[in-house]
Order: structure tokens, then sequence, then C-alpha cells
């Protein structure tokens, strides 16, 4: 199989094309509901990121929406792509019922590309302290209720940061992968071609146990080129399962059957080593939060559609468990 098609089948991977953003995303587009920038200064220079209210702009309730791997900005859209907005349509859903939103650009994304000088300089823990920084900042600015969620990879990075700090009133986990990234890496890699798997398999243990691979096949270059190396050791450190095992706060897990990038299974693992939690399957739901057709092209094609909805009945579940943190 070629590397670069597996490459775009492998969700846990696209994390690796942060340096090859070129143009900056800005998030320009107007709403329907008051919103401000929002900027965090960290050693490395400035976050940027967005405040959405609702429309009466009451502080109190925010909900720190953590986004997903690779290059996705604040609205949920990777500049390689034609965008789907898909957290920017989260956050106007929830201003309409009432709650405010923090949604940023990673670092080496958007308005915050800047703070990435070097792809080695880029590390699973450092996602997880701009979190809890974004989060003692918003505390700062009189939000007195923190809720953290998480999409996909950014529903790990909210899983640590939930650990990391006690600032949140609850955590909640959409399509989320509870195998650790290396065990999903070998998986998917199987998946698709064994005898890359195999080759994968001695790099992969290293890296778990901590050790940089200075030599990488050209075959799999693209997944384990040195410069990101750092980012998967500090990543295959955490579980995603352990975690939920020692979060004591409610926590809601969303996933859509529909997701061709985690397995819906996941979500039902998550759940039971929550000891608070509640689970809801959406039918119907891509990866993206859609309404997806069963067939796989059209399930990928909503990928695009920017103008396309949020599935209903996950926002219905959502709403839903944040009425009761009340």
């Amino acid at each position: 199989m070629n590397i670069t098609k597996l490459v775009l089948t492998v969700f846990a991977l696209s994390l690796l094309t942060l340096t090859a953003c070129s143009k900056e995303e800005k998030d320009d587009m107007k709403s329907a509901f008051p919103e401000e920038p929002f900027v965090l200064q960290v050693q490395e220079g400035t976050l940027h990121g967005s405040i959405m209210y609702p429309a009466d702009k009451i502080i109190e309730a925010v909900v720190i929406l953590v986004p997903g791997s690779g290059p996705t900005d604040r609205n949920g859209n990777n500049p390689q792509a034609q965008g789907n907005n898909h957290l920017r349509l989260l956050a106007e859903a929830l201003a309409q019922n009432g709650y405010a939103t923090l949604r940023y650009d990673k670092r080496g994304i958007g308005e915050s590309k800047g703070l990435v000088k070097k792809e080695s300089e880029l590390t699973f823990d450092l996602a997880i302290e701009d979190v809890v920084r974004i989060s003692e900042e918003l505390k700062s600015l009189g939000f007195s209720r923190l809720i953290l969620l998480g999409h996909s990879e950014g529903a790990l990075i909210a899983e640590a940061a939930m650990l990391k700090a006690s600032l949140y009133e609850g955590l909640i986990l959409v399509s989320g992968s509870a195998s650790p990234a290396d065990e999903l890496i070998l998986n998917q890699l199987k998946s698709a071609d064994q005898d890359l798997a195999d080759l994968a398999e001695p790099i992969v243990a290293s890296l778990k146990n901590g050790d940089e691979v200075p030599k990488v096949p050209v075959s799999l270059f693209s997944l384990f080129r040195p410069s990101v190396q750092p980012y998967l050791i500090s990543w295959f450190a955490y579980d995603p399962e352990s975690l939920m095992e020692n979060i004591d706060k409610p926590a809601l897990i969303l996933h859509g059957d529909r997701d061709l990038q985690v397995p819906v299974t996941d979500a039902s693992v998550l759940f039971h080593a929550s000891s608070h939690g509640t689970l809801e399957i959406i039918e119907g739901m891509n990866h993206i939060l859609k309404e997806s057709p069963e067939d796989r092209e059209g399930n990928l094609a909503t990928y695009s559609m920017e103008n396309l909805p949020l599935h209903e009945d996950f926002l219905n579940k959502l709403i839903e468990f944040l009425e009761k943190l009340q």
C-alpha cells in the first residue's frame, strides 16, 4: 500500500502533519453570538483562541473545546482540506443553549502557528499543559464553572488535563479512542498492510520505552520521522482506559455508530472504566459529529460540508448532560 494513502487512513497519525500547514487560518467568520479573542501568553509566545458567549453574555459556565489530531484549527477545520466547521458549529449550538465556549488554535496551527519553530518541539505533555493554562486563565477572567470537552485525540488530552488540575466540574469525551496510541497505530497498520506493521513493531516498541529511533525505513518515514518521535514518545505514555479509572467527576462518553476513524466499541470500554460515566451512542453520527450516510464515500463527503449541521441527537444528549451539572 502507498504510505501516503495509509497516513490518510490512520486518524491517530494525522497529528504528524502539523508543520505542513503553510497558510494561516483566521477565525474571521461572523457569528450570531457575541465572540471575542482569547490570548494566552506562554513561554514560546501567544496561544490564540475565541470565547463565544450566549446572547445574554452571562459569565459563569464555559465549555473548553479540545480539538482532535492533526492541523485542526479552533473551528475544527484542516487547512489541507475543505472545512466542516464541527467545532464552530458546536460552539454556536452551546451558545444557543446558554453556554459559553473556549476554542483555540493548537500550537503550530492558525494564529498559534508561531509557537512552533521546529516539529521536534511538540510533545503531548505540552498539549495537556496548554489546556490547564487555558483553564487557569478562564478562571481569572471570571468563569466559575469549567467543563472539558475533548474530541478525538482531544479526548485523551482532556482526560489527562482533568487529572492534572482540580479545576473542572465535568468531562465530555466525543469520538475518543480507548486504546493507547502505540496499540492504535500498530492495529491500524496491521489492518492496512501486515508487512508495514512488522517493520513498525520494533520502532513502536523502542518509542514506547522512551528511546528514539534514528534510522527509520523509507516506507515508514512519514509516520516515524525523527522530528515527530518526541511527540510519539510522550503520547505513548498515556492510556485512555487507565486515565478514566481515576477520574471522579461526572463524565459523558458520546460516540457515533458511523465513526470511520475510532471504533464505536471504544466508547463502551471508556464507559466501563469510568465510575461516574454516562454512555450515549448516536445512531447515524460520524467522526465529525454529523449525520452520515452508511457508505464510506458518502461518510467522507461530509468532511467537506461546512454548512451541514451537527447531529441533532448528539446535541440533545450533550445539553442534557450539561443541565444535570448545574
